[in-house]
């Protein structure tokens, strides 16, 4: 089961005790009402501050309100009906000093009054319970009221004014403003007793959601064209802003009033004989806003719903076949808010978990079935989804949190055959890891024997790509369109029994300008939509062709600029000091041990080309923070390949330090050298810098693990990049014997130039002064070439060599070396009777004279 359920509130837990400690009171008159008391007991409503109201039947049936504070863990009796009655709604103020209720009045009551007058269906009253005294008639009609207390102001001051909705079944939603005064002995009664001011705040509609923790009042109401879906932001001090029209392609029917997180009627859904559409609203801190639609289907082959991203401006349809499944009859589908994912749930068949902020590619979703779909108790008819990440289930009177097993998504992560479900399981787990190092490390693992098995997309680049993404861009704004959160430009694979199609929609409208929090962040969504795209993530085509065009000049880099060179080591510098403050936990990899000319370059490199591309699109974050944001990301880069590198030497128990090339790799370094390759790999692909040493390290485990024919031909294609440390090891540690002399002499012929001449200095050898000689003519030569006229050869000292190319190539650089000082002059003992022995000693080497 890949959805974990916990209890943070069970009525039979947290309440029945209590009541049953109040059996002797006039709560529930004796004991032996008390299981009659717990059978009529059900929640009512959950408040912003989490409170929970709940009713159940005391002493002569008479109908009692309670609440439970989670903070405290405390039940409090609020007010108790002296009569039997049918609660359909109540709430309570922030102060807990005024009662709202709507109930219906009982049927033997009722049968009872209608022989003496009329009565009406519902009465909404609103009660003082600090202490208990006034009650004042708010409504009295046929149709049904849901009552809302605004939440909107925490530990204010004094006792300010309520306000209240009134929601009613004739579909019009109203706000009553209440002032309440103090009295002696800190009573609390109302202010005007006579009339309250009241206000339309909405009417017409057919569907109304409340979100408590915002105090938003979401509603559609019908129009010739369509449907509109309209939101009401209710302020601080309880003033309503209609603050978004958004126009809905969905085919709903207006069979009546829909209310969502209204509380819960056990009466009215009981009595309800056609059900409304499935419809809810969910929105995210990161300004995602998605409406999840569905309607009862008969029919047995699949079903089908539709989410529409309104942040993202489409909306996508998604048809499940149910073939070889029990179609589940009677069963409605689930939806869930689950912060950045939506979940989709038809209880025995499926669970869809939709990403809200990259819900383009369906990879990215999650769709299980079977044992990891199931979500043990829990009830469709009774779910309401009233909070993130947490479902009421009134049947049962339960308050649950649910949340993504760790565990579970690992094993599915584990036993996934299918590249969609592995990437989609991927960026799951990373999405959780936070400051969880055990779970990054097992992912590490995962990815460390599966990198090989993935044909559509490389799981290293992901886990980068995705955890930088996710590391970054939970904290800082905007940061979400800027940066990269996959490595994949596109992804055609399908996910088996499940069909996609997506509509584009007219976007939201904003009607209020200059908003803050949610609104600003979808506004901002918005725009992104209309003007941008995709197109703001930054990618590495820019600072691919620099890298390249620095390596091609890497011979000439003294002629170039000095200053554009020297602030990318001076960046480079700053993000390995960065580096150090990541650096926790001992390294037991070998890096870190060496300058690594190159990858500085490309490190530094990546530091500006990334600050230039934020800087376009963060002016107004100002350039300080925008260059700590980039040394972040590069830093945090870095430190998860060492991460990697980590994980896997500790994994396959390889030693801390000490580098040796004598002897044949074992069976774990073949491994690792394995993953290192594939590491590089996803590097070179995504053009980004590793930690230095890191050549050293593979090309060291390289030699001691791959045969000499392999070794070199990885040198030749790329796959072994040579430094100067490494060789350098490589020559004091390997003796001369043949085989090491072979093994030698391939490497240096293999260096490049500038790494080769420094290399043969050092080395004592036919092969290094074989190598200087040619340094040396070279050098000689170009010099003949930049005086762009010749001159007469002077004499040449006497040789008896009879091997005319040698004898004109020892005078020209007789001549040369006569007109001037001589270029090497760090090896004075270079000459020309140096060059002309050696040139001929290798000649006859060549020759087998």
């Amino acid at each position: 089961m890949l959805l974990h359920l916990s209890a943070e509130f069970d009525l039979q837990r947290d309440v029945s005790p209590w009541l049953l400690a109040q059996a002797p009171a006039a709560a529930l008159g004796n004991a032996d009402t008390f299981e009659k008391s717990s059978a009529a007991l059900y929640i009512v409503n959950i408040e912003r501050n989490g409170k929970i109201i709940y009713t159940w039947k005391g002493k002569c049936r008479h109908t009692c309100v309670g609440l439970y504070d989670p903070a405290t863990k405390q039940n409090e009796h609020l007010y108790t009906f002296e009569r039997d009655v049918h609660i359909i709604s109540s709430s309570v103020n922030s102060e807990r000093t005024l009662l709202a209720v709507s109930f219906l009045q009982s049927t033997k009551e009722e049968r009872v009054n209608q022989l003496l007058q009329p009565v009406s269906k519902c009465l909404a009253l609103l009660i003082e319970i600090h202490p208990v005294n006034n009650v004042k008639v708010l409504k009295a009609v046929d149709s049904w009221i849901k009552v809302q207390f605004l939440h909107t102001v925490a530990e204010k001051q004094g006792f300010p004014k309520s306000h209240l909705l009134l929601i009613s079944e004739d579909k019009y939603v109203e706000q009553i403003h209440i002032h309440v005064v103090m009295e002696e002995e800190h009573k609390v009664v109302f202010q005007k007793f006579a009339q309250f001011p009241r206000e339309k705040v909405a009417d017409d509609l057919i569907w109304a959601q409340w979100d408590m923790i915002e105090q938003r009042l979401f509603y559609i109401v019908p129009k010739d064209s369509g449907h509109i879906l309209k939101c009401v932001q209710f302020g601080l001090d309880g003033d309503s802003v209609l603050i978004l029209e958004a126009p809905l392609d969905m085919p709903l029917t207006d069979i009546g009033l829909k209310l969502v997180n209204f509380g819960y009627d056990y009466w009215e859904d009981q009595e309800r004989v056609i059900k409304p559409p499935n419809l809810q609203v969910y929105t995210n801190e990161t300004g995602s806003l998605c409406v999840c639609y569905s309607q009862t289907s008969d029919k047995p082959e699949g079903v089908t719903y539709s989410v529409t991203f309104l942040h993202k401006g489409y909306s996508k349809t998604y048809t499940v076949s149910l073939e070889g499944t029990d179609f589940p009859q009677g069963k409605d589908m689930i939806f869930l808010n689950l912060d950045y994912y939506v979940a989709v749930y038809l209880p025995g068949n499926f669970l869809h978990l939709l990403s809200t902020l990259h819900p383009e590619p369906m990879c990215y979703n999650l769709f299980l079935t079977g044992e990891n779909a199931r979500i043990n108790e829990l009830h469709s008819s009774s779910i309401q989804s009233t909070l993130k990440a947490t479902v009421l289930d009134c049947c049962s009177g339960k308050m649950l949190r649910v949340r993504i097993d760790e565990c579970a998504l690992l094993r599915y992560l584990w036993n996934s055959k299918l590249d969609s479900d592995r990437l989609a399981a991927l960026h799951c787990a990373l999405l959780l890891v936070g400051s969880k190092t055990d779970l990054e490390k097992q992912i590490i693992q995962w990815i460390s024997e599966k990198v090989s098995m993935c044909d559509t997309f490389d799981p290293i680049q992901e886990f980068i790509i995705a955890s930088l993404y996710w590391r970054m861009c939970l904290d800082a704004d905007k940061l979400d369109k800027l940066l990269p959160y996959t490595s994949l430009l596109h992804w055609n694979g399908i996910i088996p029994g499940v069909t996609c199609v997506t509509d584009i929609i007219s976007l939201p409208i904003l009607k209020v300008q200059n908003c803050s929090g949610f609104w600003e962040k979808l506004n901002s969504n918005l725009e992104c939509v209309k003007y941008v795209g995709p197109h703001l993530h930054y990618n590495n085509r820019v600072l691919r062709r620099e890298w390249y065009h620095l390596l091609s000049e890497e011979r000439t880099v003294e002629r170039r600029a000095t200053t554009y060179l020297r602030n990318l080591f001076e960046n480079a510098k700053k993000v390995l000091s960065n580096l150090d403050t990541w650096n926790i936990e001992e390294r037991r990899v070998p890096i870190f041990q060496e300058e690594d000319y190159q990858q500085r370059l490309l490190m530094g490199l990546m530091v500006s080309q990334l600050r230039d591309h934020l800087m376009r699109h963060l002016q107004y974050v100002g350039k300080k923070k925008v260059d700590q944001l980039v040394l972040d990301y590069v830093s945090k880069l870095v430190d998860l390949i060492c991460r990697m590198m980590e994980a896997i030497w500790r994994k396959y128990n390889l030693d801390s330090c000490i580098f040796c090339f004598k002897g044949r790799g074992s069976a774990a370094e073949y491994a690792v050298f394995h993953i290192l390759s594939r590491i590089l790999e996803a590097a070179s692909g995504l053009c980004i810098p590793l930690p230095p040493g890191f050549h050293t390290v593979h090309v060291g485990l390289g030699v001691r693990c791959l045969p000499l024919h392999t070794l070199l031909h990885y040198i030749d294609v790329g796959v072994l990049h040579l430094t100067e440390t490494c060789v350098l090891r490589l020559l004091k540690d390997l003796d001369n014997t043949e085989e090491n002399e072979k093994l030698k002499f391939s490497i240096v012929a293999r260096l490049p130039e500038a790494v080769g001449h420094k290399i043969c200095q050092l080395w004592n050898h036919p092969v290094s002064s074989n190598f200087i000689a040619r340094k040396y003519v070279k050098l000689l030569l170009e010099r003949v070439k930049n005086r762009q006229h010749s001159r007469p050869l002077v004499d040449r000292p006497s040789a008896h060599i009879e091997f005319l190319p040698l004898n004109y190539l020892a005078s020209m650089l007789a001549e040369v070396e006569h007109q001037g000082q001589n270029p090497s002059e760090e090896r004075e003992d270079v000459n020309v009777r140096f060059l002309e022995e050696t040139a001929l000693k290798h000649t006859t080497m060549l020759l087998g004279l």
